[in-house]
């Protein structure tokens, strides 16, 4: 009777367990689709932008702007990690810090000073673990980073970098591809490259004449405005797409979870069957007995 007893009450466990990893499935399904729509807008207007800003900035001669120069020797370097506030995702968090980790093993490797800033509670609790202290830590960025959020950080790296106190920015995220393809990655925001977005539309479309800009009032004046809007939106781009692929990796997550639930219940099941069985089998056997012991 104590070994059924003890299927009944862990089986159960398991159940209320299922239910759990499946509520909140259905909670990361709905907030991966919400996540989705707004990365994918985004993208659209994050690579147009970049590819209108490479393209003024290739066709206004010789003008400088201070985010487009690219430092001869760094010697201070900031990175921004991007993880969840939460766990319960899979390695998303893990396949990140590992990521960041290699890349601050560099950063010291070379000389350069490091300036580590953190987004998400798993980011922060494992830097202080690890011992490695964050100037700023961020816990405010959810499913929904807002611009304006963003557009704060974002102008204190630009005021920074061009006032020289960074060298160079860069950040360790999930990249959203599309729903079947997520990877970890490192790149460098500032100094803002002209050359990657102008190499991806001159593949994908048809090899033509130059797009010739007229610049009203001045092109310094217009590169001014443009640059800072592309650095803050490329930014942004940034949080959202760590914010999808947060919500798919929960997602995958707690179906396994919920899948694994299953299976484990089915086989509490049959144990517990088999154990009745046998029990009420000896309780037969038992019966008889002392019928033929009464005789």
């Amino acid at each position: 009777m104590a070994k059924t007893r003890a299927l009944v009450k862990r089986r159960q466990a398991v159940q209320n367990i299922r239910k759990i990893t499946r509520t909140m499935e259905l909670i990361a399904t709905t907030r991966f689709k919400k996540a989705m729509d707004r990365a994918n807008e985004a993208e659209a207007y994050t690579r147009k932008i970049a590819e209108l800003a490479a393209d003024l900035s290739a066709s206004a001669g010789n003008l400088k702007h201070p985010l487009l120069e690219k430092r001869e020797t760094v010697k201070n370097s900031l990175l921004l990690v991007l993880t969840s506030n939460r766990g319960l995702c899979g390695g998303y968090n893990a396949s990140i810090l590992r990521e960041a980790i290699a890349r601050i093993r560099q950063i010291r490797q070379d000389g350069v000073n490091l300036h580590l800033e953190l987004s998400g509670r798993r980011a922060i609790l494992y830097f202080r673990y690890q011992n490695i202290p964050a100037e700023q830590s961020y816990t405010q960025f959810e499913d929904r980073p807002s611009f304006d959020e963003v557009e704060t950080l974002a102008n204190r790296y630009i005021a920074e970098y061009i006032a020289g106190r960074i060298d160079r920015v860069e950040v360790a995220y999930m990249k959203f591809h599309n729903a079947a393809r997520q990877e970890p990655v490192l790149e460098t925001l500032l100094p803002l490259s002209t050359v990657a977005p102008a190499t991806r539309r001159q593949v994908a479309a048809p090899v033509g004449p130059a797009v010739e800009y007229e610049f009203i009032p001045d092109a310094q004046g217009i590169l001014e405005e443009i640059l800072p809007v592309s650095f803050k939106v490329r930014l942004f781009k940034c949080f959202l797409d760590a914010a999808v692929s947060e919500q798919i990796a929960r997602r995958v997550a707690m179906k396994a979870a919920t899948e694994n639930a299953e299976e484990m219940i089915k086989t509490l099941t049959r144990q517990y069957n088999r154990a009745r069985q046998a029990q009420i089998t000896k309780e037969i056997a038992e019966v008889i007995g002392g019928v033929e012991a009464l005789k």
